[in-house]
């Protein structure tokens, strides 16, 4: 990366998080609805700036507590957790972008995808979503960061874990009664909490 390169991705960092600071003055929160806080974590890894890239999901976990993120953005935040060292968080980061999107690591590490008739709550949730998914095993950058998460997904907690929310998904796909429905989302929000 030229000079110039990392002067434009630096300005785009420094830019949005000027347009969120401006908003939290006009109006006393935030209200991104272009979604510019899910940006900077791309351009931190274009950078290799991974101890900024964890301090800006900090600054996002703490300012945006109940946003659950895109799933990019999830494993944006995984792999930076991962290249700064901090193992554990990136562990829980990769269970929470598997449970955003359940075909996203596989089509990151090139493995089939198969659509799975589930309950998907929105289009974020659904296989297409991988079509212009950015990020691959290929990149050589991230050949460490591939075989970390291929020794993650083959461990019985993770392969346990997942057979459950699978399930789970599955049976909401068909389930009509609101009763069970409610068991079986709390039941899933704890798992995606629990990992």
């Amino acid at each position: 990366m030229t000079p110039k390169q990392i002067q434009r991705l630096e300005k785009k960092i420094a830019d949005i998080k000027r347009a969120l600071a401006a908003e939290k003055r006009k109006f006393g929160g935030y209200d991104d609805s272009r979604g510019l806080r899910y940006l900077p974590t791309r351009y931190y890894l274009q950078l290799g700036d991974y101890k900024g890239g964890v301090t800006y999901t900090r600054w996002f976990a703490k300012t945006f507590p109940d946003d659950i993120g895109f799933p990019d953005f999830l494993f944006e935040s995984t792999v930076l957790l991962f290249k700064a060292g901090k193992f554990d968080q990136a562990r829980i980061k990769a269970w929470q972008t598997f449970c955003s999107n359940t075909y996203i690591l596989d089509t990151f590490l090139g493995n089939p995808v198969q659509p799975i008739a589930k309950y998907e709550w929105s289009n974020l949730a659904q296989e297409s979503f991988t079509d212009q998914f950015p990020y691959s095993q290929q990149q050589a950058e991230l050949q460490d960061f591939s075989q970390w998460l291929v020794e993650l997904i083959s461990t019985d907690l993770f392969k346990t874990c997942k057979d459950r929310y699978m399930a789970i998904q599955q049976r909401l796909a068909i389930e009509e009664d609101q009763e069970t429905r409610r068991y079986l989302l709390k039941e899933a929000h704890q798992l995606e909490e629990r990992f």
